[in-house]
């Protein structure tokens, strides 16, 4: 920028953005894709999903967010890793074309809850868990007894509700009946040539490829400039600061 020109305003670049990992939260992610939807220089998105999912809000919020970055007139193309699963593949059903390598691990598409039962173990060591609550299912996912029948219910309908919002999503924008969905909603797995097959995928190649495919989507080229963030690095003093208690 030269007196307030934005010199990048000459050309479009492609925006770079990382999802890496175990998706516990979608704040960065979403600070990201909100920069790049106001930068008039940036004509479009790839994003690089590396994870195998992780908590349904976080990954509905970067789905969502990635929906209004395309209603702002920009392209999005997903490059999937190693592996690109279940919220990690929800996602990417955002883009308007998904590439995958061919022995990317993709799918998983479903829902589920787990939680560990000390029971017997607390009992034999003589240790007793006092609960006192508002209501019966209040305390729901107790380590220190078994789960109720009424709660068991209630969780299985707040998976189901879940799994339908996530089979919705990947039916629509595949372009995929929900029935042909169902069948391999289970939870399965798929390198990226069976989902190729499934239509999970619109192509096989790599991240260089899903450049490409944005750049020539945005007129652009098939190679295209980019932009992306550099990953924030604390300088060594604030780490001594720390460490030392000073900070």
């Amino acid at each position: 920028s030269a007196g307030g020109f934005d010199v990048g305003s000459l050309g479009g670049r492609v925006a770079l953005v990382d999802v890496k990992g175990v998706i516990t939260s979608s704040e960065n992610v979403v600070r990201q894709l909100k920069k790049y939807q106001d930068d008039g220089s940036v004509r479009a998105l790839v994003l690089r999903v590396d994870s195998p999912g992780g908590g349904v809000a976080a990954s509905q919020e970067i789905y969502d967010q990635l929906l209004k970055f395309k209603d702002s007139g920009k392209f999005i193309v997903v490059s999937m890793g190693s592996v690109a699963a279940s919220g990690g593949y929800y996602i990417a059903c955002a883009a308007d074309s998904i590439v995958a390598n061919p022995g990317t691990v993709i799918g998983s598409i479903g829902v589920m809850i787990s939680f560990p039962v000390f029971e017997r173990l607390m009992d034999k060591v003589g240790v007793k868990m006092e609960v006192i609550k508002s209501g019966d299912l209040k305390d729901v996912g107790n380590y220190a007894r078994q789960m109720t029948p009424a709660e068991r219910k209630m969780l299985q309908a707040l998976i189901e509700d879940s799994y339908d919002q996530f089979v919705n999503v990947v039916a629509e924008s595949r372009d995929l009946e929900m029935d042909s969905v169902r069948e391999f909603a289970n939870g399965s797995v798929f390198t990226g040539r069976q989902g190729m097959e499934l239509g999970l995928i619109d192509r096989l190649g790599t991240l260089q490829d899903a450049i490409a495919v944005a750049g020539e989507m945005s007129d652009l080229g098939d190679d295209p400039r980019t932009v992306k963030e550099r990953p924030y690095r604390r300088p060594w003093w604030d780490l001594v600061m720390k460490l030392t208690g000073l900070d």
